[in-house]
């Protein structure tokens, strides 16, 4: 039980550490998407 919760705290501590690093590959891939979404429409 004490290694699930060591885990888990080291998990929460790399999230909040690269939480911005998060969004921008997830703002990245979003975009990404959008245009391909569009540009099938479009085309």
């Amino acid at each position: 039980m004490q290694t699930i919760s060591a885990g888990y705290q080291s998990l929460s501590l790399l999230i909040n550490l690269n939480w911005d690093r998060i969004m921008y590959v997830a703002a990245i891939g979003g975009a990404l998407w959008l245009g391909s979404v569009v540009t099938q429409i479009v085309l």
